[in-house]
């Protein structure tokens, strides 16, 4: 069962807009609301209630000493898509955090990144249903080259907000 919230409310506004604006509008309002994201120019290009899409660019000031994305801007981003997917969800009563954040590093990174996240409908049924809980969101980051550089396990939890 699909809950409605503020952000899901809002994202949906600005998909009734025309789509050339769609990753300005949704990447100033991820920014705006999660600071490092907007620092790092976290791009998002699809947000849907079970599907995230965010991006990350090559860029000197998130880069390590080899000139590639550093480590903390690749957890960023994983963290970032399974975040706000799962906030997509998330009914306005509860509190949403991280419960826990595992990141193996694999490959050297070539170019930008690219993190995609999902959710299942149980997961989603859960959210809305359950007054507090914990979800394991499935995210894959690739780089340009299509290469898979970390593998990632977000876990999420929730509770209700105290009145």
């Amino acid at each position: 069962m699909a809950v409605a919230n503020r952000l899901n409310r809002v994202v949906a506004l600005i998909y009734r807009l025309p789509a050339a604006w769609h990753t300005p509008l949704l990447s100033r309002l991820f920014g705006s609301q999660v600071k490092l994201a907007g620092t790092a120019r976290v791009r998002v290009h699809a947000m849907t209630r079970t599907r995230a899409s965010l991006s990350i660019a090559n860029r000197r000031p998130v880069q390590n000493h080899i000139k590639g994305v550093h480590a903390a801007a690749m957890a960023l981003l994983a963290e970032s898509a399974t975040g706000f997917l799962v906030a997509m969800n998330m009914p306005d009563n509860k509190l949403l955090l991280i419960k826990s954040l595992k990141v193996d590093y694999l490959k050297r990174v070539v170019g930008g990144l690219t993190a995609v996240a999902s959710l299942s409908a149980e997961q989603i049924a859960a959210m809305a249903e359950q007054a507090r809980g914990e979800v394991l969101v499935a995210v894959t980051v690739s780089d340009d080259s299509g290469q898979q550089p970390i593998s990632c396990e977000m876990r999420w939890a929730w509770i209700s907000k105290k009145p």
